[in-house]
Parts: structure tokens; C-alpha cells; sequence
């Protein structure tokens, strides 16, 4: 009889096991209060009570990267998927006043690449040293069969606390309050079946020049990592001058404002307000995306909104500006269920 051994199947526990050994310097770079960081056993520790919280509550976020991925594969570039994969998690953390803790990462493949695996978990070092979390563990799949050649999937896990006292939304958002709004990087992690989808209907290659940026390739254009808003959302927050967070995801304006406002109250958004990113003109105008469909579909360059009191706008603006960040008033709080949109004639000339 034939000698068969897990590695004939396709699965090679030493390539694994020397992966895990490259990546324990990248997740120790994450150490903070709380967690050193040690890769290795069973399950990830994290020591609550070092953060000084006094009532905390947990919270908790997990996402995926989408079909992004798809255009890493192609230009075989995979250093900033990963910061993509901590963003989509940690974004959704801080929109409830939460200070993002511990990360893990899910990285499954038909056949382990130590090197593509390595640069992954690079960017996810580097998207939880961008969000202040560690990144205490996580697990990686080789399944033969389940995925084709050269192709991996992604998921994340992200853990947060805060205190409970201070839980966005608030309770006191009203008619009056503003909408800030923080520009985002790009597309993020939304939208690329579509973008795919006019990408291929048009037979342009993700090498030549992308057409809204000839600086770039249009790979490397799509693939400009996701805006990680942690340290500078918090700032704000800890200014008592903020109401709620609302992250600009899946669902664009459409989906996620009303998911932070009270019964009775909607936003009436100013799409002149702010600066309009030509990738998103673009898709727009040469991908045929109406206006109803950009903004229920991305961010349309916001990535986040918090809604304050019309007297404390400008002091929460100037924090976020002091952080890095480029934003602004795009809109008000009125009564009403639908988001309105208030534009002239056209949403992207």
C-alpha cells in the first residue's frame, strides 16, 4: 500500500508552523496595555482590568475584505489588504464610543504561500498599530480544493471596550444637530463587485494607468488601503461633544445613518459640501452609476460622520483636523425616516 501523509493531500503543517514563527515579531510590534502579544497558544489572552476601565462594556465587530481581494490577486499585491481587513472591523467598533483592544485574523487558502501570507499579516500588523489594538492571534487554513491557486479569503474579529455611561448614540440627538463629515481614502472596501463589473465591461487592465489617476496603475489606485478613523474619532469623542458615529460602509449614506438616529429624525445630507475624489466621478460618469445607486452603494469620500450640537461643530472639527484629518459640515438632523439628499441638478458634473 501507498504511504500517504497529510502533505501529499496538499496540506504542509511545517510551512504553517514556519509562517507562525516569521509573523510572532508583527504581532509583538501590536503589544499595548492589556496584551503582549505572544503567538503560540490555544487562544489569545487579554487582561481587562490593566485598562483601568470602571464599568466597561465589550464590543465586539467582525468583517471581511469582499471581493477586493480579487483585484490584490490580480496585480499580485498583498502589503495593504490586511489594513483593509482591521478597518473594516475597528471602524465599526469606535462609531459606538469604543476603544478598539484585541484583533484576530481568519486567513484561509488552497495552498499556504508563506511570502503572500506573510505580506497579509504585515498589513494587519499595521492596521491594528494604526488602531491602538494588539493582535493577539488568529488562525490560518490550508484547504486544499477549496480555493483556486494563488487565491486566499480573509475575515477579522476585533474586540473593543467603553465605559457604559459613555455608549454612542446618545440619547440627545435632535433637530438642529449637525452631520461632520471625515473624508475618506478612497473606495475603502465597498463596492468592488460592482467596480469589477464596469472594470470588465469596459476591458481595461488593472497595470495600464488608471483612468481617473495617471500617477497610478489602476491596481494600485483600487487598492489604496481603507482609512482607519480610531484614534482621531476618539479624540473627539472624548470631548463630550459628540452625539453618535456613523461609519460609511456596505450601504453607503443610505443604509448607515439611519442606523445611529432616533425614531422620527433622518439627515438632510449637502452632496456639494465636500471635495468629490475622481475615482468616484468616474464611476459615476464613465460606469453609468446613478446618484440613487453611488450613494447607497459607497462612501462617495466620506468614510464617517459624527453629529454634534450646531454650537460645538466647529471645536469637534478643529480635534479631527488636529488628528489628521480632512472634514467638515456635509448636513443637519431633521424630521423625516429617508436620508435626503440635497444637490444641484447632478451629484458627480
Amino acid at each position: 500500500m501507498k504511504k500517504n501523509s497529510y502533505k501529499d493531500a496538499g496540506v504542509d503543517i511545517d510551512a504553517g508552523n514556519e509562517l507562525v514563527e516569521r509573523i510572532k515579531p508583527l504581532a509583538k510590534s501590536t503589544a499595548r496595555v492589556g496584551a503582549d502579544s505572544e503567538l503560540g497558544g490555544f487562544g489569545g489572552l487579554f487582561d481587562l482590568a490593566a485598562c483601568k476601565y470602571n464599568d466597561p462594556v465589550l464590543v465586539s465587530a467582525n468583517d471581511g475584505v469582499g471581493t477586493k481581494l480579487k483585484i490584490a490577486f490580480a496585480v499580485d499585491k498583498h502589503d495593504t489588504i490586511g489594513i483593509d481587513l482591521v478597518a473594516m472591523c475597528v471602524n465599526d467598533l469606535v462609531v459606538q464610543g469604543a476603544e478598539p483592544l484585541f484583533f484576530l485574523d481568519y486567513f484561509a487558502t488552497g495552498g499556504l504561500e508563506n511570502d503572500v501570507a506573510y505580506d497579509v499579516i504585515k498589513g494587519i500588523a499595521d492596521g491594528c498599530k494604526q488602531a491602538g489594538a494588539a493582535l493577539i492571534g488568529g488562525e490560518t487554513a490550508e484547504m486544499p480544493g477549496m480555493y483556486a491557486k494563488g487565491h486566499y479569503d480573509l475575515a477579522g474579529f476585533a474586540v473593543g471596550a467603553v465605559e457604559r455611561a459613555q455608549i454612542l448614540p446618545k440619547s440627545n440627538i435632535q433637530e438642529g444637530d449637525v452631520i461632520i463629515g471625515i473624508a475618506s481614502s478612497g473606495l475603502h472596501s465597498n463596492g468592488f463587485s460592482l467596480v469589477r463589473h464596469i472594470i470588465e465591461g469596459q476591458n481595461l487592465s488593472y497595470d495600464a494607468a488608471a483612468p481617473f489617476d495617471d500617477k497610478k496603475t489602476l491596481g494600485q489606485a483600487l487598492l489604496e488601503p481603507t482609512r482607519i478613523y480610531v484614534k482621531s474619532c476618539l479624540e473627539a469623542v472624548k470631548s463630550d461633544k459628540v452625539k453618535a458615529l456613523a461609519h460609511i460602509t456596505g450601504g453607503g449614506f443610505t443604509e448607515n445613518i439611519p442606523r445611529v438616529m432616533p425614531q422620527g429624525l433622518t439627515a438632510d445630507i449637502n452632496c456639494g459640501s465636500w471635495e468629490k475624489l475622481p475615482i468616484f466621478k468616474w464611476l459615476a460618469n464613465e460606469g453609468g452609476v446613478e446618484d440613487a445607486e453611488m450613494l447607497k452603494t459607497f462612501n462617495c469620500g466620506i468614510g464617517m460622520i459624527l453629529l454634534a450640537d450646531n454650537g460645538d461643530a466647529d471645536s469637534v472639527i478643529e480635534i479631527l483636523q488636529q488628528s489628521g484629518e480632512r472634514a467638515g459640515v456635509i448636513g443637519s438632523v431633521i424630521k423625516g425616516d429617508a436620508v435626503k439628499f440635497s444637490y444641484i441638478e447632478k451629484l458627480y458634473d
